[in-house]
């Protein structure tokens, strides 16, 4: 049993649920969010700002958002 749990609570934190990640709106601009699969967080792209996951909880405290570089800022630095 304590194998089976830890196989089924392995990736638990890392992924999003589909019907949850249908319902979830960025609390700043109120429009869909994204799961990012490399930085395991949900991406607003309407304002370009990330939220962190933690333990598998969406982390959508205005305050917890990351603003994301733009790619031709990234690209010089």
């Amino acid at each position: 049993m304590v194998r089976l749990s830890r196989f089924l609570l392995k990736d638990a934190g890392n992924v999003i649920d589909k019907t949850l990640s249908e319902i979830l709106v960025c609390p700043l601009s109120k429009q869909p969010l994204r799961f990012c699969e490399k930085t395991k967080s949900l991406v607003s792209d309407t304002i370009g700002v990330s939220f962190p996951m933690k333990d598998g909880i969406p982390c959508l405290v205005p305050k917890d958002g990351k603003i994301l570089e733009e790619e031709s800022e990234a690209s010089k630095a």
